[in-house]
């Protein structure tokens, strides 16, 4: 099989269903945006992080596959694929994560600067790169494109684990975290 296919040489794409769609559909700035984060995680995963994180990370990219299968499937057209389903589990999953990895780090006081170790900051950049997925999801749902709740919660949850993830690699990595000072 080719990569290149020439069916978008024309500026349109297909959803999942046989929709055809221009490419800067809101559809595909929302899973383009997914698989931009997925991109950051592959970086952050070549940093030298230890394994337990490493594999929990893995385990995202291939949800975060899931939810990207989601956003492209034209429902009207075509029924979901069990991959493209995210499920309550998975948040818990990810709920449990930051609750084991916020019991090790000092109370947070403040804001705190992205940054403090090369990984910290790598888990920032996944941090807005999410919350920025989750905008372009709410302004499919806000357009009446049937998402699924569950995707939106775990992605909220997901910017709360890089949040988490960055402290966390920061501090384990005997690093100093750098909090925002109100007067400079």
């Amino acid at each position: 099989m080719k990569i290149y296919t020439k069916t978008g040489d024309t500026g349109q794409t297909g959803l999942i269903g046989g929709t055809r769609v221009w490419k800067n559909n809101p559809r595909l700035e929302a899973y383009g945006t997914i698989d931009e984060l997925n991109s950051f995680i592959g970086m952050l995963t070549t940093s030298g992080i230890p394994d337990e994180v490493l594999e929990f990370l893995q385990n995202i990219q291939h949800k975060l596959f899931a939810v990207g299968s989601h956003l492209a499937t034209d429902q009207s057209k075509t029924s979901l694929k069990a991959a493209s389903i995210i499920r309550e589990d998975d948040i818990i999953n990810l709920e449990k994560e930051i609750d084991r990895m916020d019991e090790t780090l000092p109370p947070l006081n403040n804001f705190v600067l992205p940054g403090g170790s090369a990984s910290g900051a790598n888990a920032h950049v996944c941090r807005t790169v999410t919350r920025r997925a989750e905008r372009k999801i709410m302004d499919l749902i806000q357009s009446d494109i049937l998402i699924d709740a569950t995707i939106l919660k775990y992605i909220n949850r997901l910017s709360d684990y890089f949040f988490t993830l960055s402290r966390y690699l920061t501090v384990s990595e005997g690093h100093k975290e750098f909090f925002w000072k109100k007067e400079i």
